[in-house]
This record gives C-alpha cells, structure tokens and sequence, in this order.
C-alpha cells in the first residue's frame, strides 16, 4: 500500500488528492472542457459579466441570458433596488465567484436565479443544488446534474454563503415585470 501523498505523477501529468479520487475520464473531459471554455473567451468574448446597481441585499442571476442581462442593466428602478446583475455560465469558476462576491458583501441576502439555465453545465441548478445541499469532501456540489461541480472556495466559506444568502429559483423566467415584482416583494 502507497503512503498518502498530496500529489502523483500518472504518465507524464501530476494530480492532485482530489483528482485522484476522480476517474481518468473524468480528468481528460475536465482539461478538455476547461481548454474549449478559453478559447470560447478568445473567440465569442463576451464584454461585460455584471453591472453594479445601488441596492444592498439583492443580486440577480440571468444565467445565460445575455439580453436579460442588458435589459435588467438599462431598467434604471430595477438597479436602483439591486446590489448587482450578471451572467453564471459555468457550474465551477462561476460558482466560486458568486460565493466570494457574497461573503464580501455581507448586506447580500438574496440571489434571484433567472434566464436560460446553459446546457451541459447546468451552473442555475448547480447553484440551486449548492444552496440546498452543499458539498461533499471532494468539493463536488451534492445533486448538481452538471458535468463538473466542484468548487475551490473553502468549506467554511461555502457554509457561510449558504447561511447569509436564500437563493430564489426562477430559472426559465425571462419575463423584466415578473423580476421587477420579485425584486420589490424581497426589499419590502
């Protein structure tokens, strides 16, 4: 029996603990999916991720719905509610960045999950998945359907954005005046 060791070398790669635990299938599609999501940025660039509006306790999510995004962005009394608007197109990177914003932002109390879930990666129902059940040792989000839900925030801080923050499911909707009722209903 090996002694434990924070990293091997399989071949001519080295892997960490976690990725050990992991298949080797499921370690190629990894660098595969991370290498294709690059060059998407090099090729489809998206410009703008988030706009910041001038609330405190409330954040929307459009998933992958880009003119939702833009729509809820020029919606001056919607960003006036808002803490923040953006996009989450991945179930990992996107993820851990929504959980660091949060506990940055301590006033953050509410995330609105709404627009086009991405096929695939699946980040809305990852995030919902998270929120509800959190993760195992691993990191992987318990129940997410995605093809890779594992997170790199810490479990400690993962637990504080579960407690501080509610998500609120409304995945599917792209309709402004449903958001703007939602958005009024939780800042009362």
């Amino acid at each position: 029996m090996e002694p434990a060791v924070a990293s091997k070398v399989y071949g001519n790669s080295m892997y960490s603990k976690q990725q050990i635990g992991e298949d080797v299938f499921t370690i190629v599609k990894r660098k595969i999916d991370s290498a294709a999501g690059k060059a998407c940025e090099i090729i489809l660039p998206i410009k703008q991720e988030c706009y910041f509006g001038n609330g405190s306790s409330i954040a929307i999510c459009t998933l992958s719905s880009m003119n939702l995004l833009l729509e809820i962005a020029k919606n001056s009394n919607l960003m006036n509610k808002i803490l923040i608007v953006g996009r989450l197109l991945s179930e990992n990177r996107g993820i851990d960045k929504i959980i660091r914003f949060s506990i940055k932002n301590p006033s953050l109390h509410h995330i609105i999950v709404c627009g086009t879930d991405v096929k695939g990666h699946r980040p809305g129902q990852a995030l919902l998945s998270l929120h509800k059940n959190g993760i195992n040792g691993h990191g992987r989000i318990l129940d997410a359907t995605a093809h890779y839900p594992f997170l790199s925030c810490s479990a400690i801080d993962i637990q504080l954005f579960r407690s501080q923050t509610l998500v609120h499911d409304m995945i599917g909707t792209q309709d402004l005046e449903k958001l703007v009722s939602q958005v009024s209903h939780l800042s009362k």
